[in-house]
């Protein structure tokens, strides 16, 4: 099984800082947009034409429409982010979206065609069972539990939980250092917040999204942030001088496309493209990841079920 592995220990982090600020920061074939560069192919190749899709209740939906609606996230750099200055949607997730947009036959280019939706974590299942979007492409760890709501293609992309400390703060080296008197912040319906109720004694607070806790964690107001370490590295690029990450991963995270569930057949069209199409899931990673310290190969889906 091809598998990608993050690293975010301190021989690392450095690197990884300095490369994901220049991800984010326009450097010509290195921004999360839709294209590499100025007079670049788009990272997510070529619109598709003539695709059908049998047996899908989502594709009809898209064809009926006209458009697509993909539900993803915004404040997080490196993966989904949406520049405050430019409004532009960057990131690994995001170029993914775009990438199955692509091969659906819709252009991402064209706003009438590819509509984006900011959902926060909490809302995920609920906004693909009310048809609100047709897929979502969100750092969304496959999970048994949400499988009974939702169906999931993947996994594309591997990583794993960690946590993100104030630069000065010697105290906290890794899961395991957390106490009864440390609090930690995290996401509402989120993975990694389940598992450090479960896993530590520490105290927990919730707000709807990342950002928010990075806020409460530079103003003072919690000791620690806690979701997957690929989404910390971006927040600590961002302020180096106040953030850092702390200790290694302690989870194995598997992201997948959610998906209205029992769509096995657009489940199955989305794991063909990611199976027939390393080049491009390469060229997406190496854009908006590759230089950040990190390495990474494209995972082994799951079979359809």
């Amino acid at each position: 099984m091809r598998k990608t592995r993050f690293l975010a220990g301190a021989s690392i982090i450095a690197a990884g800082l300095l490369a994901l600020t220049a991800c984010n920061s326009g450097t010509p074939g290195a921004e999360g947009g839709s294209e590499g560069g100025s007079g670049d192919a788009p990272v997510y190749g070529a619109v598709a034409s003539d695709v059908t899709i049998e047996n899908s209740p989502t594709f009809d939906k898209i064809q009926s429409a006209g458009k697509i609606v993909v539900g993803v996230k915004e404040d997080q750099p490196g993966l989904g982010y949406l520049d405050p200055v430019t409004g532009e949607r960057k990131g690994f997730d995001v170029d993914t979206a775009r990438w199955i947009a692509a091969s659906l036959g819709f252009d991402p280019a064209d706003e009438s065609k590819v509509e984006y939706k900011a959902i926060a974590s909490a809302n995920r299942e609920q906004a693909l069972i009310n048809g609100d979007i047709d897929y979502y492409v969100g750092t969304y760890s496959i999970t048994d539990k949400r499988k009974e709501q939702i169906s999931f293609a993947g996994p594309y992309f591997l990583t794993g939980q960690g946590l993100l400390v104030a630069a000065d703060d010697d105290t906290i080296t890794g899961k395991d250092s957390l106490t009864a008197e440390t609090t930690v912040c995290s996401v509402t319906g989120s993975t990694p917040i389940q598992r450090i109720r479960e896993q530590t004694p520490a105290q927990v607070v919730e707000f709807d999204t990342y950002s928010q806790c990075v806020e409460k964690l530079k103003n003072g107001e919690v000791d620690a942030v806690t979701t997957d370490e690929a989404i910390l590295l971006g927040y600590a690029a961002q302020d180096p001088d106040n953030l850092k990450i702390a200790g290694e991963p302690f989870s194995e995270e598997r992201y997948g496309v959610g998906i209205a569930k029992g769509d096995t057949a657009f489940q199955e069209f989305v794991n063909t493209m990611f199976t027939d199409g390393g080049d491009t899931w390469q060229a997406i990673f190496e854009k908006n990841l590759g230089a950040s310290g990190v390495s990474g190969e494209q995972p082994t889906v799951d079979p359809v079920s």
